[in-house]
């Protein structure tokens, strides 16, 4: 479980920086530049998911819990604001979703 998460946060540090760099460039009047380390972010994203051995639907599920935090944390480290204490109950909701999705008995559908 531990490898798994860790490597869904990297996933995540991934999808995120892919997107605010072009971000970036069309709201700060960044270089244009900056689309080109974008799209290889994307693209590691796109790879890391794929390294996961379950079903893709199930991944991107369990993976959306992990994205919150891991934009909560970009949210107080890169942007500089503070998440509010709703903020990380909502983290801490998408995390125990997250390990329903993963942890749950796989057999047969009742």
């Amino acid at each position: 479980m531990i490898k798994t998460l860790a490597l869904f946060g990297v996933t995540a540090l991934a999808e995120i920086v892919g997107c605010y760099l072009p971000w970036l460039w069309l709201r700060q009047q960044g270089s244009a530049w900056l689309l080109l380390p974008a799209a290889a972010s994307l693209a590691l994203f796109v790879w890391l998911l794929t390294l996961h051995p379950t079903a893709s639907g199930r991944v991107y599920a369990a993976y959306g819990g992990v994205y919150v935090c891991v934009a909560l944390l970009w949210l107080w480290r890169v942007d500089g604001v503070v998440p509010t204490r709703w903020d990380l109950l909502g983290a801490a909701l998408c995390l125990l979703g997250m390990g329903v999705i993963m942890a749950a008995p796989r057999g047969a559908a009742p």
